[in-house]
């Protein structure tokens, strides 16, 4: 159990029915009448985001989330299939489940798989991956004036902005958390 003053980011109770994670929280002491704490949840299974306000003494029982190492193998069309490296089971995921994490994992890729009473509910793909670039324009010579950037799309599928010098066939670092261009591999 986790009392509402002992809130941070991060932790994720099991509240309303759901599994809500605090994605941000506030103590506030007002001038007049009792304090209390505002927050910012998300329910992780449907991804919904709620405000709430609770008194600093509520309880709430903590939810307990397993993470996994899964390697992705393979989509049939429909389903997304991961397997546990340890017993060879094979998990297979739909399109709502894993469509954050998809465009940056490759076949035979690891990933975070995250589990609540044995379900899985989420797919994170490592914090940087390097892919090929398979299409994207020409830069041209002197058109740096701004720093420019022009689209690329890799392997994945995935649409990253990238600078100039980036040419069709390049290997590219990117962070998955942001979607941005890190370096040239």
């Amino acid at each position: 159990m986790v009392t509402a003053s002992d809130f941070k980011k991060g932790i994720t109770i099991s509240w309303n029915n759901g599994l809500w994670q605090i994605v941000d929280f506030q103590h506030v002491k007002p001038g007049k009448g009792a304090a209390f704490v505002r927050t910012k949840l998300k329910n992780i299974i449907t991804g919904a985001i709620r405000e709430e306000t609770f008194n600093p003494t509520e309880k709430f029982p903590l939810a307990r989330i397993e993470t996994k190492e899964m390697q992705y193998l393979y989509n049939d069309g429909e389903l997304y299939y991961f397997m546990d490296p340890e017993s060879f089971e094979q998990i297979p995921l739909n399109y709502d489940q894993v469509e954050d994490a998809i465009i940056y994992i490759k076949e035979n890729d690891f990933a975070q798989m995250r589990f609540y009473e044995g379900q899985p509910f989420e797919v994170n793909a490592p914090n940087f991956v390097e892919l090929e670039v398979k299409e994207t324009e020409p830069g041209f010579k002197g058109d740096t004036a701004t720093g420019a950037n022009k689209p690329a799309i890799v392997e994945t599928g995935a649409k990253i902005n990238v600078p100039l010098f980036v040419e069709i066939g390049d290997k590219i670092k990117i962070d998955t958390r942001t979607g941005e261009y890190l370096s040239r591999v």
